[in-house]
């Protein structure tokens, strides 16, 4: 085979890939809007997220050579979405965290003793960590009146920061943002801010938002500069545990937990704008 031959295999091999993750990612897209219209199914795909979320930390944790105790992990992420999904998490979260920290002790020792403080205190980093910050999504479609409206406000705008992100670093790139995730950029990451922001303000001329055009530009910044941060902690757990990708469960895009790391911190963020800005009331 030839050079020319080789490197036209390549190119092909590469737009094959990338037609594959588009694909997917548009599938993706419509599943999760269309679940956004009915309450019980986007929090049952909130749950199916989670479950998949906590399996490929629990691997990657197992990479570095400390599991979590791995049921406790699981009911707990349960429980969270769970109970916010039914309005009793306000009332009972200082209970099910007191119920995950003794679950965890408790099974732990009938398990290896070494790394035994470790495995307890990571699988509540754990809960915490997929399960509680699952549950802002929640608390955002209930809210009363425009609650669908406002999931799909910040859907859209964790999703921009990242394809903004990926296509003004393509093209415009040139210092490296951090060691973490090489591939990313500064211009990258500024250009995704600035044009997510104009997204959001320009969104507020929805009348179902209910929003002022300064308060779309206070959510949109905060948003995607969280959605930032929480791709780039995923990214440090995988440097961490040596791997690429936290698993392979979703085509083209690696795990499950690789394509919604910036929901995680992004869904928080918009939550707590919301009250930042008094938009919601405590």
């Amino acid at each position: 085979m030839s050079a020319r031959d080789a490197i036209a295999r390549s190119g092909a091999g590469s737009n094959a890939i990338t037609l594959r993750r588009v694909v997917v990612g548009v599938i993706l897209a419509v599943i999760g809007m269309a679940c956004v219209v009915v309450p019980w199914a986007f929090y049952a795909l909130i749950l199916a997220i989670g479950l998949a979320s906590i399996y490929e930390l629990n691997a990657l944790c197992e990479k570095k050579g400390q599991p979590l105790e791995y049921p406790v992990a699981v009911a707990g992420v349960c429980a969270y979405v769970l109970m916010a999904a039914l309005n009793m998490l306000h009332k009972w979260e200082g209970v099910l965290l007191a119920g995950i920290v003794i679950a965890a002790f408790w099974i732990g020792m009938y398990g290896e003793q070494k790394g035994y403080f470790a495995r307890t205190a990571y699988t509540l980093l754990a809960a915490l960590y997929i399960g509680k910050l699952l549950t802002y999504f929640v608390f955002v479609r209930q809210i009363p009146g425009n609650g669908m409206w406002m999931t799909f406000y910040a859907i859209l705008m964790i999703a921009l920061t990242d394809i903004f992100g990926m296509l003004v670093g393509t093209f415009a790139g040139r210092h490296q943002l951090t060691k973490v995730s090489p591939r990313k950029t500064v211009e990258g990451s500024l250009g995704s801010l600035l044009l997510v922001t104009a997204f959001a303000v320009a969104a507020t001329r929805v009348p179902q938002l209910h929003l002022l055009w300064w308060q779309g530009a206070v959510l949109g910044l905060l948003t995607s500069l969280a959605a930032q941060a929480g791709d780039l902690v995923e990214s440090a757990l995988k440097r961490d545990a040596g791997v690429k990708d936290a698993g392979d469960m979703i085509v083209g895009h690696g795990g499950v937990l690789d394509r919604f790391d910036s929901y995680l911190f992004g869904g928080m963020a918009f939550f707590a704008s919301l009250h930042l800005l008094g938009i919601l009331q405590v």
